[in-house]
């Protein structure tokens, strides 16, 4: 079904106007022509009688007819424009800022209605989102606060129950914390809130000092590699959460004495290579499904992982990679997401990464 154009709509009924103005001129005209030709036909001639229309008549109808067919197209556009900057406005303010609204200080009246309907609708759309966003916040801090106390009361004991016990507590925090990243995502997402600027190095030196403790008591070596200082768009402890899972997951599939190597860059990107088996497109495919579950995985978890890291990356306009000839894992970012890094850390990419698993 085509598209109704208000441009095309203006345009043709201008031209019926036009066209019944200029029959009704040329019914005036034939009826005038004639009464001439009967007064005058004597007197001037044929040809002469020609000139005398031509002048008085068929050129009067030109002079008002081509500028009117020639103008009018331009005249709608500029009536219209004012939709269209509009229309550039909210395109461009999209995605960086809740709470935008239309202005209709430059809209003509006839759209000021329809234009404080869609003020509204985003007005409401803001509501609904803050209201899940602090539900989801509450649902979390109802279930962390019991867990939290359980945990205390478990340090009482020292057996291994207790120990199981804590690490099932544990392993349900974690559960929260994804769960309530994912409603906090899916609301960010509804009602397009604000992102922030973000270096990457610096989301990447917090996960790892956050894991290092871990990396060391499972004797694998976490170091970080700053190929390019990327600077992106987006929400930094969403950003911080999805490389915190491919941190995680490298480090449960990384053999002891190995290493895991986070790569800042090049271009808007981080990689995650561990010494494990890597990752098929086919298989990251699956396991980016919720529940969907690897071999490797942790068997207190819910499957959750990497369908949080996709659908974090899906939110910044960008995906979650795998390249398993390098064993890596790479979130790369979208052009809306990508900012401009700095020209003199540009040379810096052509340097060859290390060999993968290499000590």
């Amino acid at each position: 079904m085509s598209r109704k154009s208000i441009s095309r709509r203006l345009q043709a009924r201008l031209a019926w106007i036009t066209g019944l103005a200029a029959l009704a001129l040329l019914g005036f005209v034939a009826f005038d022509i004639d009464r001439m030709f009967d007064q005058h036909y004597s007197t001037l001639g044929l040809t002469g009688l020609a000139y005398e229309i031509g002048d008085h008549v068929v050129l009067p109808v030109l002079v008002i007819l081509l500028p009117l067919l020639i103008t009018t197209p331009w005249l709608v556009r500029q009536g219209l424009m004012p939709l269209e900057t509009a229309a550039e406005r909210v395109d461009a303010t999209s995605g960086k800022d809740r709470g935008f609204r239309v202005e209709t200080e430059d809209l003509p009246e006839e759209a000021v209605p329809f234009v404080n309907a869609v003020n509204n609708l985003l007005t409401r759309l803001d509501e609904a989102a803050e209201r899940q966003e602090a539900f989801a916040a509450d649902i979390a801090h109802e279930l962390k606060t019991p867990l939290a106390i359980l945990k205390l009361e478990m340090d009482v004991y020292g057996d291994e129950l207790a120990d199981k016990v804590k690490a099932d507590i544990g392993a349900m925090n974690r559960l929260i914390d994804q769960l309530l990243l994912i409603a906090q995502l899916d609301a960010s997402v509804a009602a397009r809130s604000p992102w922030d600027r973000v270096a990457l190095r610096e989301v990447a030196e917090d996960v790892i000092g956050r894991l290092a403790a871990r990396a060391i008591n499972d004797d694998i070596r976490l170091e970080l590699q700053v190929v390019e200082p990327v600077t992106v768009y987006g929400r930094r402890e969403a950003l911080a959460a999805a490389l915190r899972n491919l941190i995680e997951n490298s480090l449960r599939v990384t053999p002891a004495g190995q290493r895991v190597t986070v790569f800042v860059g090049p271009s808007a990107q981080l990689r995650v290579r561990d010494g494990g088996k890597g990752l098929s497109p086919e298989q990251l495919s699956q396991l980016s499904r919720r529940h969907a579950r690897a071999d490797h995985a942790s068997k207190t978890g819910a499957g959750l992982g990497l369908a949080i890291v996709s659908k974090i990356m899906g939110s910044h306009g960008g995906r979650l990679e795998t390249r398993p000839d390098r064993r890596e894992l790479c979130l790369v970012f979208g052009e809306e997401a990508a900012a401009v890094a700095p020209k003199r850390a540009r040379r810096k990419a052509k340097r060859p990464d290390p060999i993968p698993g290499g000590q």
